[in-house]
């Protein structure tokens, strides 16, 4: 049975983890509606272009806030207040959405742009969180379940909208409505529950070395008071080095050689994430897949059924991660989705149409390898490259690194976004061979420039990189300084008679 601690551990993880069910939710929540014909005629037939410019600016207000404030905001006010502020953002845009005055897209462009920043924010302060707390043995495994909750928010937005999909007639407009206002569920919840968990240990030491409100936050999540004690000083040490020894912020970013280099490999990985493909079919499955099938409640079924194996397929990376290490799945990952981007360009391009759509067996075909496509993806680049993200990074830049490496992402995504309606009208299903050639490319990377991370520790995972052991040299400071504040002085009293006396230099 497991420790009453490790239930806790796992439990305040996944509320950081609920921040993820906002991104999968609004990723698929615009994918969606354009199945709805009510949603076309309400803004008057957006054209591609448009369907593009109404992606680029969700991208752009998460690329600002977690370029240049998220990682800022979760240094200053905490993990916690992060969460919290990007939930009131995205909160607050979904209003936005919902309540467009009738053919005004740019309202709902304005919406989207503000969920943007409210994801920007919460998806740099929640990796953090969950690294900063759980246990390296299972930090894998935990940040598992970050990818996961964006395959839960995928699963609610897409059943929604096939369950509005099926009462059109009853809806009418509100049969895209419906989708977008149910993103007011997550957003809540964590406001709910996210000042209820502890605040890092890290961040506590950071701010003003609280050392006290430290103990007590790892004494909520660890089950022995040596085990809280050992990973304190562990922090106090490395924290010690790395205020003394090197910067923070932003510069210290390119400063040093070795988190210049995790900087490099972070941002690439991070936005090969995006041009796996699967950001694209996550945005524009349903006009995909209106090239093989005539029916909206087809399509729709399909991306709903598509985001419930999504959720079983990002369970694998649980018990693969740490068995098999971080390397391992990036590779197999890609290998798996090139073969299968190739195929389904194949099978579509060299097949007959008739009727203006593909025949059943080829339908059938091209969704199992898309399924067969997230089984590969989900475990390896989507869940793996946000594990390596959130955890290669010391504690003087952690917040401002995942900040701009996860925000990657959205650059690459938006570029990609931009130009794929546009794409895959003129080229249709040829375009997938990019993708196939994409992945190739990217398990060569790789293979060459990627080290295993494994159940190494956060405050030791420098050394990989060619950094110093921020633990060993903090260890150094410290016990330099606590020999100094020992060194005993003789001070007269107030009768002139020597006294000797001893002063901790630290708590």
């Amino acid at each position: 049975m497991p420790s009453s601690k490790l239930v806790y551990n796992w439990y305040i993880s996944l509320v950081a983890a609920s921040c993820m069910v906002l991104y999968g939710y609004d990723a698929s929540v615009f994918n969606a509606v354009q199945g709805s014909k009510n949603w076309v005629a309400y803004f008057n037939k957006p054209n591609t272009q448009i369907i593009g410019a109404i992606n680029t600016s969700y991208t752009v207000g998460a690329v600002v806030a977690g370029f240049f404030l998220g990682g800022p905001l979760a240094d200053y006010a905490g993990r916690r207040v992060g969460m919290a502020v990007g939930a009131a953002f995205v909160i607050v845009a979904t209003f936005m959405q919902t309540f467009s005055p009738r053919g005004n897209i740019a309202c709902f462009i304005g919406g989207r742009v503000l969920i943007g920043i409210g994801q920007g924010l919460a998806l740099t302060a929640g990796p953090i969180y969950i690294g900063e707390l759980a246990p390296s043995a299972i930090r894998g495994q935990v940040m598992s379940f970050w990818q996961m909750f964006y395959s839960v928010g995928s699963f609610i937005a897409y059943w929604v909208n096939y369950a509005c999909s099926k009462n059109v007639p009853k809806l009418g407009e509100w049969d895209w409505k419906m989708v977008v206002l149910f993103q007011l569920l997550m957003p809540i919840a964590i406001i709910a529950q996210v000042f209820f968990i502890p605040e890092t240990p890290r961040w506590y030491i950071q701010h003003g070395n609280r050392i006290e409100d430290a103990r007590r936050s790892l004494q909520r999540v660890r089950d022995t008071e040596e085990e809280v004690e050992a990973e304190l000083l562990t922090i106090r040490e490395a924290i010690e080095f790395e205020a003394e020894a090197i910067s923070s912020g932003y510069s210290a970013l390119w400063k040093d050689k070795s988190v210049r280099k995790r900087m490099y490999l972070c941002l690439i990985l991070n936005a090969g994430q995006q041009v796996t493909g699967q950001g694209t079919l996550n945005t524009y499955s349903t006009i995909v897949y209106k090239k093989v099938f005539k029916s909206a409640s087809t399509i729709a079924l399909i991306n709903a059924l598509n985001a419930t194996f999504g959720i079983l397929f990002t369970l694998n990376a649980t018990w693969t991660v740490d068995r098999f290490g971080r390397k391992f799945l990036f590779i197999v990952g890609a290998v798996g989705m090139a073969i299968c981007m190739i195929v389904v360009a194949t099978v579509e391009t060299q097949t007959p149409t008739i009727d203006g759509a593909k025949s059943l067996s080829v339908g059938i075909a091209i969704v199992f390898l898309m399924f067969l496509f997230a089984f590969f993806y989900k475990p390896s680049w989507g869940a793996t490259t946000w594990i390596f993200t959130s955890e290669i990074f010391s504690m003087n830049v952690r917040a401002q690194a995942v900040g701009m490496c996860s925000q990657t992402q959205n650059v690459a995504n938006s570029i990609v976004q931009q130009f794929f309606p546009t794409f895959l009208k003129n080229e249709g299903f040829y375009a997938f061979y990019m993708f196939g050639g994409i992945n190739v490319l990217l398990a060569v990377f790789v293979w060459f420039f990627i080290p295993e991370t494994k159940k190494v520790s956060l405050e030791e995972i420098d050394t990989l990189f060619g950094g110093s052991n921020h633990v060993e040299k903090g260890a150094e400071i410290v016990n330099f300084d606590e020999k100094q504040a020992r060194v005993h002085s003789v001070e007269l009293d107030g009768e002139n008679k020597p006294v000797t006396t001893t002063t901790e230099h630290r708590n």
